[in-house]
């Protein structure tokens, strides 16, 4: 009985996460979208490259959770660590370059990112990979 209910909670949540793969498709291909009308805006405006960079990073984000979801199921139901330690450091650097104002915030950020590169190396070598 236990078997049956694992096996169904495991196919309503591979369902769960396929679809939203298919709404992150949509929001990658809305963010290159985005990302191509700023670029073309700027590129004649030659003002701050800020914005140009945010929806970069923007774009990596949703490439690299389709990645992972990609990954989840080609490892047979499985999330590889370093893939969540690859998208927090993305994040965090999407949040220093969009918000930037206090000098603590970003050393606290950048000491995080510190944080997630020594995880990521101790990842690498002392975790068995798929």
């Amino acid at each position: 009985m236990f078997i049956k209910i694992s096996r169904s909670l495991t196919v309503i949540m591979n369902i769960a996460i396929f679809i939203v793969g298919i709404a992150l498709c949509a929001a990658l291909i809305d963010s290159l979208i985005t990302l191509c009308i700023t670029a073309w805006d700027k590129f004649f405006v030659h003002d701050d490259y800020n914005k140009i960079v945010e929806e970069l990073i923007t774009f990596f984000l949703y490439f690299e959770f389709l990645a992972l979801i990609t990954k989840y199921f080609k490892n047979n139901f499985h999330f590889p660590l370093h893939y969540f330690l690859y998208i927090g450091i993305t994040a965090i650097v999407r949040f220093i370059i969009v918000s930037h104002d206090l000098s603590t915030d970003i050393l606290i950020w950048s000491i995080s990112i510190l944080v997630l590169v020594i995880s990521l190396l101790l990842v690498e070598k002392f975790v068995q990979r798929d």
